[in-house]
């Protein structure tokens, strides 16, 4: 009798599971998803969840700041001197034409993505520059100061409710905005995503602090629309683009 009544709590054990794990389940932000580049209005509850002294630099998608303009963002004196030294024909040379940029700028840009989620690790496979990063979901730590470091960095995530939350650091020096600042190696970036109502949208704010750089911290606003059946494509970067910048502002024979 009492083995029947285990076999029969252990059998009602199992029907209830699935129920529950998914009442408890994360949201699914698996897919591909393309820059909404409209003007609907941000997330306020993600906004309100940034730390104080943080600007929201207004360059997402489509949107580039001119020679001198850091969206608010406050310059060390070096990085400054160093910005404002910069000249657009800088990037356009063959060695740099194709370099991609690091996550802290890549992120943001006109350029879908796609998701593919599992219990323990998040991939997010971007169109720009062929670019892939790994979001470790297994509880695992930042590695030391002194391991490598790359363009997409390494990246650690949590779920808080329904918010996606990714820690980055480990990420090579690179651009923050597209006019000459640069972040340093010590760079550390936070980002929050959430899946609208219906699974439809996708938005996120992209925190980073940088005090080698920086006397205040960043932050960007991004949505994007999923797209069922669309798949991102090869990006294909042809450095020969450079030589054809170059002889764009040269005179030509007989002119």
């Amino acid at each position: 009798m009492q083995r029947s009544f285990r076999a029969a709590v252990a059998s009602l054990a199992l029907l209830l599971t699935p129920a529950a794990a998914l009442a408890q389940s994360p949201p699914d932000l698996s897919g591909f998803w393309s820059p909404d580049l409209g003007e609907a209005p941000p997330d306020a509850e993600l906004l309100a969840d940034l730390p104080p002294d943080t600007v929201i630099v207004h360059d997402t998608g489509v949107v580039e700041f001119g020679r001198g303009d850091f969206g608010g963002l406050q310059l060390k004196p070096e990085a400054r001197a160093k910005a404002e030294a910069w000249k657009p024909e800088d990037e356009m040379t063959i060695a740099r034409v194709c370099q991609a940029p690091s996550i802290v700028y890549s992120v943001q840009g006109p350029f879908p993505f796609e998701i593919h989620q599992t219990p323990e690790l998040i991939v997010f496979r971007y169109e720009y520059f062929d670019q892939v990063r790994l979001i470790f979901m297994d509880g695992r730590e930042h590695p030391d100061a002194e391991a490598a470091h790359s363009r997409m960095g390494h990246s650690v995530g949590r779920w808080e409710g329904e918010e996606l939350v990714i820690d980055t650091t480990h990420i090579l020096p690179s651009t923050i905005t597209n006019n000459g600042l640069d972040h340093s190696a010590d760079i550390h970036m936070v980002e929050r995503y959430r899946l609208s109502e219906g699974g439809a949208a996708l938005s996120a704010v992209q925190w980073f602090e940088d005090p080698a750089v920086l006397d205040n911290n960043g932050a960007r606003y991004i949505a994007w629309t999923k797209r069922p059946g669309e798949a991102v494509y090869p990006y294909d970067c042809d450095p020969s683009f450079a030589l054809e910048y170059a002889g764009a502002g040269e005179t030509q024979p007989g002119e």
